[in-house]
């Protein structure tokens, strides 16, 4: 069953919980008002759950799980509420039994009159919620894409507009038009090691996993800039060892487990991997050994493709090793949003405000950012790293950032021309007074 019939199901119930209970006269009315609580928390939860996924909190796989799960208990609490009453209480009920009847029908048949009855298309409904929630996250994204690429056709130099498309496609699997959009990218901000590492990487998904050429000179550039930058010397090990130079693939790895906490599970599988390259290239074994993985807790491929996978998000966290939140509040900044009486007339009270961070110099790339309405405004605000758009790219990596403000005539973060937004002094990482008042519209 599509979202949309379970949304509407669940509707229909919390309609009919109000309107049964009067009708009824028999201890059914309890389990009817447990359903109702009950569908209560669930709608409470899901709106959650949405709030999350919005800002990144939650991975597309993981929220397509929970929310199917979530459907699930909807539709199990609205089919409690509508289950048949005992024949001994049946007396009298045949008002309530109307309404339970008629309501649903009345809004079937009004749905197929003004409505999409294509929507309960039983070939949909065949596959599963899973898959059901994965095709539509895959045409709300194929639609950001081609919305973003007519921008960029318009804004050739929005370097966060090649960031954000060539990551799109990545996850994706679209890795050729990804490496496309890298490129794009570098040609803007060509000394940026993590977006090269990232290109790099891209390169080597299209190529089948392989570094040969292109990935191989982008790492090493990457490497020049920044000899620390994780997902290149990640990448770099991986390449000596395929290449079996093992003593060179142990000196990638070890500078990497230099960066993450000793007791984290990426530190283990980058320990696992060091001790196979070196049992490979006849090396001793170190002599103060580090935690090695369990048995079967990573793959015997390598560092690179361990990141690969459901939780790399979490390794790449671990793996840049940024500093964690000082206990009073360092790795964040507060403050104030305006907009200037001036403008009011030219925004709508749901319009989208995203509010962001970004460094005080240099790249203009979000560090964090999160969203409240119009409406909301003069809104107090909080960033920290858990509003990051990139593991790379953290607000606890600077001293000093600029606190933005943009009203978005799309609704999408990107900035585009007619929008509204403000912008701060520079302010110390930890500020709780930074000011943004929403004053100017964009060209």
């Amino acid at each position: 069953m599509t979202v949309f019939v379970a949304l509407a199901a669940a509707l229909a119930a919390l309609s009919l919980a109000f309107l049964l209970p009067p009708l009824l006269r028999s201890n059914s009315a309890r389990d009817i008002d447990r359903a109702r609580a009950n569908l209560g928390v669930l709608k409470d939860q899901l709106a959650e759950l949405e709030a999350d996924h919005r800002r990144g909190a939650v991975a597309d796989a993981q929220y397509a799980e929970i929310r199917a799960e979530l459907e699930r208990r909807v539709l199990e609490d609205v089919q409690a509420a509508q289950a048949p009453a005992p024949a001994s209480a049946t007396r009298s009920r045949w008002p309530a039994i109307a309404v339970a009847v008629v309501l649903p029908l009345a809004a079937a048949g009004l749905y197929s009159r003004f409505g999409d009855p294509a929507a309960f298309d039983p070939g949909l409904q065949a596959a599963s919620r899973s898959q059901d929630d994965a095709h539509i996250s895959g045409a709300q994204l194929e639609q950001m894409v081609a919305a973003l690429r007519q921008r960029l056709a318009k804004e050739p130099d929005n370097a966060d507009g090649w960031l954000t498309l060539a990551r799109s496609l990545y996850q994706m699997k679209r890795f050729d038009e990804a490496a496309a959009a890298f490129e794009k990218l570098v040609a803007l901000v060509p000394d940026d090691a993590s977006v090269l590492a990232d290109y790099a990487d891209a390169a080597a998904m299209a190529a089948g996993r392989k570094f040969d050429g292109k990935p191989r000179e982008l790492v090493a550039r990457a490497l020049e800039l920044d000899p620390t930058q994780w997902k290149a010397l990640a990448m770099a090990g991986t390449d000596a060892f395929e290449q079996q130079d093992y003593k060179r693939a142990v000196a990638h790895w070890e500078k990497l487990r230099t960066q993450v906490p000793a007791d984290s599970p990426i530190a283990r599988s980058i320990s696992g991997s060091i001790a196979e390259a070196r049992q490979r290239g006849g090396m001793p074994p170190e002599s103060a050994p580090v935690a090695q993985a369990a048995p079967g807790a990573m793959p015997r491929d390598d560092v690179h493709k361990s990141v690969k996978g459901p939780t790399r998000a979490a390794a790449e966290a671990a793996a840049k090793g940024a500093p964690a939140a000082a206990p009073g509040g360092g790795a964040t900044v507060s403050g104030t949003v305006t907009l200037s009486p001036a403008l009011k007339a030219r925004v709508a009270p749901t319009d989208r405000v995203f509010i962001f961070a970004r460094p005080a110099s240099g790249s203009r790339m979000p560090l964090a950012l999160t969203a409240v309405q119009v409406k909301d405004l003069p809104a107090q605000f909080t960033l920290d790293d858990s509003m990051g758009m990139s593991p790379d790219f953290k607000l606890s990596s600077q001293s000093e950032v600029i606190v933005g403000a943009r009203v978005s005539r799309t609704g999408q973060p990107m900035p585009s021309s007619g929008d509204l937004e403000g912008l701060s002094i520079p302010v110390k990482l930890g500020a709780k007074d930074a000011a943004v008042t929403i004053d100017k519209v964009l060209p």
